[in-house]
């Protein structure tokens, strides 16, 4: 008699376990990785310090070291910056925490100097997983898992050629990108579920919190909430309300853990002050309560709560900060807009950056504008209109502030990486269909190419005229160049120098505080107008004016770079000019040279007393 098979064994295989999609662990430890392993790849081999090479970064590590040397979180203050008092910084201490807290880590295993130099490298490259993690996520919602892997690489071209995730690079632009990466992630979600929306709103006020800069976005990000509300109505309320309420409670958070009481009714358009509080927390708050009360009124009458809600914060702007609708760097003073800002490749305009780097241009814009071309297409053609409507928002303001200052760039070119990472797997889709079609093929590759900003870059370097004139100087410079004068090397006679006070050009400012104890008049930031405007008199004046502007400062050292740009532009501009003699070899009687720096990078001088 035959048994019967057992009724717990299958009478066929199984099926294996469906592969998990979308943005897994592994999927974003991978990336990760690899963009981490790329940017230590191709910058350690010639890094000659463990800083970055930007000002921002050396500054910052400065501002650290004050912090971790027991100035007060309150105050951020520096004291060795400018005039007398001292110069007050608009940085946040939201960026300073984590890279002290990195720097008192890793000093229990090591001296100060090596613990800074690996907090500084550890620290850029952090934040490549939240940025990653944040555009993949947005790439998912947005077109799947091949559009998500596209971006996934589109992304990683992106934090590899740019400087901002290189060893040493601890200025807050990288952050900035990690936490607009997070909300765009969240406003496609496409559940629109307020947890989403209320981390939009938490990351919102952080945005804000941590620098003036991303402030015409999140602007835009508000207003894509509140447009989709009116739209959407009752199945947007939650999403709605919970954005609103994170950011009103984020930025006050913010506010009360970061700014000194004595400040609390300052407004300032550069940093977050009582404009930024007031206002942000007004136009969150104004949005959770139109939200709550008004999403069950018709289309019309949801469009005329929000446009009560708005006339209230328009008047709220005009009432508490109507300095701050321009731009804070309009203000300055002729001399620092003519011998400073003009050389900020940062806050060029597009008009200027193509009257100074034409083949530059196309790195800055082309992706954003292909970006938004793709979007439109998509929205023509009914493909998840309302995502790329808000994708559509972001770029288009992005690079709206990319036109008048280029440092908007990054975020345009970041953002690009969405609708373009899904253009490039739907090419490529489409070229693996038809592989004997070679105009797609084609399509294909240069889709991909024209996606990534380094590619417009090389093309640009390779144009005929001044980029390429530079790109050929470049190759042919001396493979041992003249020491630079900020290299610790040429500072460190300075060093040696009792404490005073230096003057010198604005580059040369931030090194001279990080490597010595001295007190300097200039350095490139627009809150120290004063300091730089007197350094740039000294330099202009003929020498006896110029000693009364340096005795008036009460100037001890003065720090000479012939190779800086600035210095030459003062000599030039005034051949009777103190700056102009010392090129000449002409050094006045009241300035004593120091010893073994009269042929130096840097040339030092002691100011004789009176």
């Amino acid at each position: 008699m035959s048994k019967s098979m057992p009724a717990a064994l299958p009478l066929t295989p199984s099926k294996a376990p469906a592969r998990r999609q979308g943005l897994t662990a592994g999927v974003l430890a991978l990336y990760s990785l690899v963009a981490i392993a790329l940017v230590l790849a191709i910058s350690l081999p010639f890094a000659t310090d463990y800083v970055g090479a930007d000002n921002d970064d050396t500054m910052r590590l400065v501002v650290v070291r004050d912090l971790l040397a027991g100035q007060s979180w309150f105050d951020t203050t520096q004291y060795r910056l400018g005039l007398d008092g001292g110069t007050l910084m608009h940085w946040s201490r939201f960026v300073d925490l984590p890279i002290a807290n990195l720097i008192s880590f890793f000093s229990l295993f090591a001296d100060q100097r090596h613990a800074e130099a690996i907090a500084l490298a550890v620290w850029p490259a952090l934040l490549v997983v939240p940025v990653l993690a944040g555009m993949g996520l947005a790439a998912y919602r947005l077109g799947g898992t091949m559009g998500m892997h596209a971006t996934l690489v589109l992304t990683s071209v992106f934090v590899v050629a740019l400087n901002r995730f290189q060893p040493g690079s601890i200025d807050h632009h990288n952050v900035q990108l990690a936490l607009v990466a997070g909300i765009a992630a969240m406003l496609l979600d496409p559940g629109m579920r307020a947890r989403d929306h209320a981390v939009a709103g938490l990351l919102s006020g952080l945005a804000i919190a941590i620098g003036a800069e991303t402030t015409p976005l999140i602007g835009a990000v508000c207003l894509v909430v509140a447009l989709r509300w009116v739209w959407q109505g009752p199945a947007y309320r939650e999403a709605a309300a919970a954005f609103g309420l994170s950011l009103a409670l984020t930025i006050t958070l913010a506010f009360f853990a970061t700014v000194a009481p004595s400040r609390y009714t300052q407004v300032t358009c550069d940093s977050l002050s009582y404009g930024f509080y007031a206002l942000a927390t007004l136009g969150g708050g104004t949005l959770f309560l139109t939200a709550s009360l008004a999403s069950g009124r018709s289309l019309r009458g949801r469009l005329a709560a929000l446009a009560g809600a708005g006339v209230v914060i328009a008047g709220a702007v005009l009432v508490i900060a109507p300095g701050c609708l321009a731009n804070p760097l309009d203000t300055l003073d002729p001399l620092l807009k003519t011998f400073w800002l003009s050389g900020v490749i940062e806050a060029q305009s597009a008009v200027a950056q193509f009257r100074l780097e034409p083949g530059s241009v196309g790195s800055f814009y082309a992706p954003g504008l292909l970006a938004m071309l793709v979007c439109l297409w998509r929205i023509r053609r009914g493909e998840k209109t309302e995502a790329h409507l808000v994708v559509l928002a972001l770029l288009a303001v992005a690079f709206a502030v990319s036109l008048i200052q280029i440092r908007g760039a990054i975020f345009s070119n970041m953002l690009s990486a969405l609708p373009l990472g899904l253009a490039i797997a739907d090419m490529r889709k489409a070229s693996n269909a038809d592989p004997k079609n070679l105009r797609t093929g084609l399509a294909f590759i240069a889709l991909t190419l024209a996606s990534v900003p380094a590619t417009w870059a090389l093309a640009g370097a390779m144009l005929p005229g001044r980029s390429q004139a530079k790109l050929t100087a470049g190759l042919a410079a001396a493979p041992t160049p003249r020491l630079s004068c900020t290299a610790e090397a040429s500072i460190a006679p300075l060093a040696a120098e009792p404490a005073g006070v230096v003057a010198g050009a604005s580059n040369l400012g931030a090194p001279i505080l990080r490597y010595t104890g001295h007190r300097v008049l200039s350095a490139p930031y627009h809150r120290n107008q004063g300091g730089m405007l007197t350094e740039l008199h000294i330099g202009l004046s003929n020498p006896r004016q110029a000693e009364a502007f340096l005795r008036g400062a009460h100037v001890t050292l003065l720090a000479f770079c012939p190779d800086d740009t600035q210095t030459r532009d003062l000599a030039k501009a005034e051949p009777g000019g103190l700056y102009a003699d010392l090129l000449k070899g002409r050094v006045p009687d009241y300035l004593e040279p120091i010893a073994g720096t009269e042929s130096a990078s840097l040339r030092l001088y002691r100011v004789r007393p009176e």
